[in-house]
This record gives structure tokens, sequence and C-alpha cells, in this order.
């Protein structure tokens, strides 16, 4: 599985391209790879997935596993994934999330986000 791993303001999660990726069990992938000691170490799992509401879709899974609705640090960094990775050319991109559908703005430099809000 290819990841990438990110962080935000403190927040440090592990990010997968589900354009690319497929992921079975997300809930205990989120439990191994976060694992400080023995997997990647992190707060948790990201998926950046397609949306039939939005952009883009995030899936947010914990630690422990266990799904949340939310995470604004890291939705500021999927911004940054998907516009750094050729994934949209737009500087205001939609999210899904459990919480709503997020509104982000990107502020790209020399063809890599420097800001997102």
């Amino acid at each position: 599985m290819k990841f990438t791993k990110m962080q935000g303001i403190g927040n440090d999660y592990i990010y997968v391209n589900c354009f690319e990726e497929k992921v079975d069990d997300p809930e205990r992938v989120s439990q191994i790879v976060s694992d400080r000691h023995f997997g990647i170490g992190g707060d948790g799992l990201v998926l950046i997935m397609p949306s039939d509401k939005a952009d883009f879709r995030m899936r947010m899974f914990n630690a422990d596993g266990s799904e949340g609705n939310m995470c604004g640090n890291a939705t500021r960094c999927i911004g940054k994934y998907v516009y750094d990775n050729g994934l949209t050319d737009k500087k205001e991109i939609t999210l899904e999330t459990r919480s709503g559908i997020k509104y982000l703005t990107l502020y790209p430099e020399n063809g890599k986000v420097k800001q997102s809000m």
C-alpha cells in the first residue's frame, strides 16, 4: 500500500490515495499503521476518495480504529495532497466528510500549496 504521512499543526496522519489504492479493512489498518512502536506511527489513517457530492471525500480513522467525523488539520493536508499530486488544479475545493461538506481554499506557490484554509 502506498501512503503519505503528513502533519498539520501537530496532528500526524497516514494518507492513502484511494483513487489508486484500495483499503479493505480501514479500521484494522488504522490500528496497525498508527502504532508508534511497530507501525508507521500517527494519529490515524485518512482515506482520500472519490465523491458524488463534492470534489473529494475523506474518511478518517483514529489510531484505535474508530471512524471520526472530521479533523480540520487533516482536511487542510488533503487540500495540499490533492493539489500537489495533480488530482486537481482548483484553488477552491469541496470535501465530503461525515460532518458535512467542507470548503477549502488553497494558496499555491510555485506549483505547491503553501497554505490551505
